[in-house]
């Protein structure tokens, strides 16, 4: 029926002095590829301020893992399912906070400011959904103000297939997008570089064991088909997408790039923080059988979300980024991500690990938690004045967006997601 633990079980503080109290403590442990030096790319794990390098400590894991844990990309490492993945936490716990470990270990940490950071896995399908219910009552009500949501909206967890080749790593340069653009008062559309580009505020949502073709993963399983979490960044060039959208819905205006953060998340280390998913409106309708969550009472995350804008005026200036955003995603789906992975593969459509889901752009019902300038400038009608004076309806030319998440709660340790960094540049 899934995998969802009631809890974290106690763990003995890291002998890792910068893990406590950090993002990255020994409750976390977050898979990643990085890169340093001369090496290549490898499997680690963060733990406080480094990177521990999983290859060279080999000899200290089970021999079964070696090969998937020396691999470039994760793929192979996350097929291996729950079971492996809470097994490796387990033993990295213990290899972090025994001290008899520590004169083995300790070389292998690289601090996470010398390393290059890379995507976790090689992305063999990207699908972005749009599970989160305020953004699309507030998108819609630009366009449709009696009636913000289709029909269709609280039956079916709505999603388009994005392109995989231009999901990229944290810190990848955002080159302006150029296509058609129409304005209202024209006949004909013109080319060039978007003029109302734009962020969107979503999670990622790795996928670890696969499905074979033709066989669905039943509601209550698909939680056991997930490997972990991340930050996503789905820019948005929203004049090339008012234009080509109809019929067939996002295409040019989206596939330019897609920024992830870098660290898989793991479901074990978010189990402190799983909520009961909020209760649907009053007349609104229940998930249809195969979309009806068995563990709805711990479907959702409470993870916390935050935007921050820089630009390159502020940035001359020494002033702080500007808060755009803060929320929560619990707060923010309608769909959890159990019924996102089973819905994708109802029609038999079959998933593979290292495949990445975006949950779309997470809005809370306040103005403090809007996921997009689309949402907080109400379609470029309301700028934002910014510290250093400037006001902003899109993102211009050396504007840096950063999206961060973390949980807490009583009794558990803060686990985080670190950063997901895009700065844009001319096209």
């Amino acid at each position: 029926m899934g995998w969802f633990p009631e809890s974290e079980a106690a763990v003995t503080a890291s002998w890792v002095e910068s893990a406590g109290g950090s993002d990255f403590p020994i409750e976390n442990l977050p898979l990643g590829i990085f890169s340093v030096g001369e090496r290549r790319r490898r499997p680690c794990v963060a733990i406080g301020d480094f990177a521990l390098d999983l290859t060279a400590i080999a000899d200290l894991l089970d021999a079964e893992w070696r090969e998937d844990l020396s691999q470039p990309v994760l793929n192979a490492w996350l097929a291996r399912g729950t079971e492996a993945q809470s097994a490796l936490r387990d033993r990295l716990q213990e290899l972090l906070s025994d001290e008899r470990y520590r004169d083995d270990v300790e070389p292998q940490l690289v601090g996470q400011t010398e390393v290059r950071m890379h995507l976790p896995c090689i992305v063999g399908d990207y699908t972005d959904f749009y599970v989160g219910i305020h953004h699309a009552t507030n998108v819609g009500k630009q366009f449709r103000p009696d009636n913000p949501l289709l029909p269709n909206y609280k039956y079916v967890p709505i999603g388009y297939h994005g392109r995989a080749s231009s999901v990229r790593s944290s810190g990848e340069p955002v080159i302006r997008p150029s296509g058609q653009r129409k304005v209202p008062e024209v006949d004909a559309p013109e080319y060039g570089p978007s003029r109302r580009l734009d962020y969107e505020l979503e999670l990622g949502i790795w996928i670890g064991e696969g499905n074979t073709l033709g066989q669905p993963i039943p509601v209550g399983e698909a939680a056991d088909h997930i490997a972990g979490y991340c930050l996503l960044n789905d820019w948005s060039a929203r004049d090339l997408q008012a234009w080509e959208y109809q019929p067939l819905g996002p295409f040019l205006a989206k596939n330019f790039l897609t920024s992830v953060s870098p660290w898989v998340v793991s479901p074990q280390a978010l189990a402190p923080f799983r909520r009961a998913m909020p209760p649907r409106p009053q007349g609104d309708p229940e998930p249809l059988d195969y979309l009806r969550e068995p563990n709805a009472d711990r479907a959702a995350l409470a993870i916390q979300l935050e935007v921050t804008l820089s630009t390159e005026e502020m940035r001359a200036k020494g002033l702080a980024p500007h808060l755009l955003s803060r929320g929560s995603a619990d707060a923010a789906m309608y769909w959890s991500a159990a019924q996102i992975v089973a819905h994708h593969s109802s029609n038999g459509c079959n998933l593979q690990p290292g495949d990445l889901i975006g949950t779309g752009t997470l809005s809370t019902d306040s103005d403090q938690g809007l996921g997009s300038l689309l949402e907080i400038s109400r379609g470029g009608k309301q700028p934002i004045e910014l510290e250093s004076g400037e006001t902003r309806s899109f993102l211009e030319d050396g504007d840096e967006v950063t999206l961060r998440a973390w949980c807490e709660a009583d009794g558990a340790a803060r686990i985080g997601f670190g950063e997901c960094v895009g700065r844009v540049v001319s096209a």
